[in-house]
C-alpha cells in the first residue's frame, strides 16, 4: 500500500506535536520547527496514517525519516510487508528505533545499518552551560565576563517586538560571511527567515537577544521539545562584539524560563570548525543516528 504525502503545514503543527511527544527519543530533525522550517532547502513531505506520521526526503535523493509515534506498539514487520516505499533507505535514524530495527533481523540479512555520525545531536547538561565553572569552561567564562565588563548591554527575550531587529541583525551577518556564496549558509538563512516571519504560528517557540549600544548583537532561537529537553535551533553574534556568541549561549539559558532536562545543540554535519565547537562545550551525551537499509 502506497503511503500519500503532502506539504509539510503549519495546520497540522498540534497534530504532529502529539505524535511527536509519543516517541521514546526524540532527535532534533524531528521537532516541528525545523521540520517545517527546512521542508523547502531538503524537499520534505509528510504522510499520515492512524499511529505513525512518516516523513520522505527528495532533494538531493530519496529517502525517508524515522516514522513519528509510538515505536513500541508498532508491529514493524507486518508494517514493512504492508507499505511500498520508493527506496529502502533510511536516514536520520535514531538509536534506540534503529536498535530496535536491527533486533527484528539477528542474522542480519535484511537490515544494514550505517552510523551517521555527523547527525548525531549534542546533548548538554543545563548547569554546565549556564555556571561555567571549573577549569574546562575557563575560556567560555573568561569571554562572558570580558563581554559583560565591555559593553553596555541588555538582554531580552526574542519576541514579536524584537523579531524585526533580529531580522536585520541576521541580514548583516549574512553579509559578513558571504552567505551567498556557501550554498549551506544560504540555505540556513532561508530557513531563519521563515521561521522569524511566522514566530507567532509556531508553538513551543522561544529565544532571546542581547542589545548593545540599541542593536541587537546576538539572538538565539529555540525550541521546547515534548520531552523537557530544549533545542537550540540557531544562534548569532555580531563579529564586532567580542564575546557575543558565549555571552548568548550562556544568557539565553540563564534567563529560560520552566525547567530544562537537557540542552540539545543539534548535529555538526561532520563540519570539522562546527565539531569543535560543539565539543568545546563538552557534551554529557548523544543522540546516536543511523542510516539503514531494509530490504525484508
Amino acid at each position: 500500500m502506497p503511503l500519500k504525502f503532502e506539504p509539510v503545514h503549519l495546520d497540522k503543527q498540534t497534530d504532529y506535536l502529539a505524535r511527536l511527544a509519543m516517541c521514546p527519543q526524540i532527535a532534533s530533525d524531528y521537532s516541528f520547527v525545523n521540520l517545517w522550517g527546512w521542508a523547502e532547502e531538503y524537499g520534505l513531505f509528510w504522510a499520515w496514517e492512524d499511529d505513525l506520521v512518516w516523513i520522505k526526503q527528495t532533494d538531493p535523493v530519496v529517502s525517508y525519516w524515522a516514522p513519528i509515534g509510538s515505536w513500541s506498539s508498532i508491529q514493524w514487520m507486518d508494517r514493512f510487508n504492508a507499505t511500498a516505499f520508493e527506496t529502502d533507505r533510511f536516514v536520520r535514524v535514531p538509536e534506540q528505533l534503529a536498535l530496535r530495527w536491527q533486533a527484528l533481523d539477528p542474522g542480519g540479512h535484511w537490515v544494514s545499518i550505517k552510523e551517521s555520525r555527523g547527525h548525531w545531536d549534542y546533548l548538554f547538561n543545563p548547569p554546565d552551560l549556564i555556571d561555567l565553572k571549573g577549569n574546562r569552561f575557563r575560556k567560555k567564562r573568561n569571554l562572558v565576563n570580558q563581554f559583560k565588563r565591555k559593553y553596555d548591554f541588555s538582554y531580552a527575550p526574542l519576541s514579536p517586538e524584537t523579531i524585526e531587529q533580529a531580522m536585520n541583525m541576521q541580514m548583516d551577518w549574512c553579509t559578513w560571511r558571504d552567505c551567498e556564496s556557501s550554498d549551506m549558509l544560504s540555505a540556513e538563512n532561508q530557513a531563519i527567515e521563515k521561521i522569524l516571519g511566522r514566530w507567532q504560528q509556531l508553538k513551543n517557540i522561544t529565544g532571546g537577544s542581547i542589545t548593545v549600544d540599541g542593536n541587537i548583537a546576538a539572538y538565539t532561537v529555540a525550541e521546547r521539545l515534548p520531552d523537557g529537553s530544549l533545542l537550540i535551533h540557531f544562534e548569532k553574534g555580531s563579529p564586532d562584539v567580542k564575546g557575543s556568541y558565549q555571552a548568548i549561549n550562556q544568557m539565553f539559558l540563564e534567563h529560560a524560563e520552566g525547567d530544562i532536562s537537557i540542552v540539545n545543540r543539534e548535529q555538526d554535519l561532520d563540519d570539522a570548525g562546527l565539531r569543535k565547537a560543539k565539543l568545546s562545550y563538552h557534551p554529557t551525551d548523544f543522540i546516536k543516528k543511523y542510516e539503514i537499509a531494509l530490504t525484508p
